[in-house]
């Protein structure tokens, strides 16, 4: 969702175990023994900010050519065609099924002559968050460690403890003698993002960097694969993972465009409510568990709402609902306005603590989410009109 002891070598997949116990994932309620997915444990082991998305996309490319037929773009937005089912093949109706790629970074702006690395955001970050964190850039020459630093709380003027640190306030060290030396090994415009595995928690939870929203391009290809599974639907089903979405919806629009849907589903995060602090008067009570959220408001077609809520219900899949005046602030927001209009719809996991490091979510929203927009698909006929 968008808003405004080691030796330097790359990440591993793997996940740590926070207490939870593994197992096979189940549906329904909180389990204790959720296993996480290989396929999702990949994609958030691959480093993608906003525009590099190059090696998320090939790990989802990977896995969805398995089933569909794969290709992608000069946006760097992976495409998974599963066609109709038997008896449906000529000039198929298309659903768009979408979720984005790419995570927030960082993109270094300056290399001072001390060594040390000079940043901007990639999409919206709190600083506060930063610092202290420690960092992967993608360089030419390969992945280079280090760490997001700031003036000690002990050096600074009493005046100062109180103020938050702002983002031109922090550098990144990557432990260089000098400038010389960082700039053998970092070049303006290489971009990093934190550098930490996933950790599985109690009660089927899962904690990760780039939930937001590797679970959305996770959830599209689960279920364009769950549709190709039953020999596929009446209509022609496209899943995206698009680029770009935390920067400028640029993967949304342009594969929107190009594959001209007839309707289309976004998947997303948003924001969990039973977190302290968070208004529920406002935001409506989305807690983790309760399955996905689905969107109602001006800008999401009704009939495509209609079509999730009646399926989730029939369906005994939890679900809450979420209200939305305006914007989404999601590719919805992009896809709905694409050529004459696409009927869109939108399909958000909860999330706690979105756009840090520690981006939480719970499997079951997450599968259940999948079985959601796959059953939905499905239902599909042919012979639907959302003229309004």
């Amino acid at each position: 969702m968008t808003t405004d002891p080691t030796d330097g070598g790359a990440t591993g997949g793997g996940v740590s175990d926070g207490g939870a116990s593994g197992g096979g994932a189940s549906g329904g309620g909180a389990s204790e023994e959720a296993a996480v997915p290989r396929l999702l444990l990949d994609l958030l082991a691959a480093h993608g900010p906003s525009g590099y998305e190059t090696d998320p996309a090939s790990v989802w490319l990977a896995a969805a050519g398995a089933f569909a037929a794969v290709s992608t773009d000069v946006m760097g937005t992976p495409l998974a065609l599963v066609s109709p089912k038997h008896g449906y093949e000529s000039s198929p109706k298309r659903l768009l099924v979408m979720g984005h790629i790419d995570e927030i970074g960082l993109i270094v702006t300056h290399i001072d002559d001390d060594g040390y690395l000079w940043f901007a955001p990639v999409g919206g970050w709190d600083a506060q968050i930063l610092v202290g964190q420690r960092v992967a850039l993608a360089t030419r020459e390969g992945p280079v460690k280090g760490v997001v630093g700031k003036k000690p709380i002990h050096l600074l003027r009493e005046e100062d403890r109180k103020k938050v640190a702002e983002i031109r306030e922090l550098h990144i060290d990557i432990g260089a003698v000098d400038g010389a030396q960082a700039r053998e090994r970092v070049r303006i415009g290489d971009v990093a993002v934190i550098d930490a595995d996933p950790v599985r928690l109690l009660g089927g939870r899962l904690v990760s960097r780039a939930l937001d929203n590797r679970i959305g391009s996770f959830v599209a290809l689960e279920a364009a694969r769950l549709v190709a599974q039953e020999g596929g639907a009446a209509w022609e089903l496209a899943a995206v993972a698009v680029a770009q979405e935390e920067i400028t919806f640029g993967g949304s629009r342009t594969s929107t465009f190009s594959l001209a849907p007839d309707a289309a589903i976004v998947i997303d995060v948003t924001h969990a409510t039973d977190a302290p602090g968070i208004e529920v008067k406002e935001l409506g009570a989305h807690k983790l568990g309760s399955g996905p959220v689905l969107t109602r408001g001006s800008t999401i077609h009704p009939r495509l709402f209609e079509l999730l809520y009646d399926t989730a219900t029939a369906q005994d899949i939890p679900f809450t609902v979420e209200a939305s005046a305006r914007a989404t602030g999601t590719d919805t927001d992009a896809v709905h306005l694409t050529r004459a209009g696409v009927p869109t719809a939108l399909v958000s996991i909860p999330l706690r603590y979105m756009h840090s490091p520690v981006e939480l979510v719970q499997l079951d929203d997450v599968h259940a989410a999948a079985r959601l927009i796959a059953a939905a698909a499905l239902l599909l006929d042919g012979e639907e009109s959302f003229t309004r």
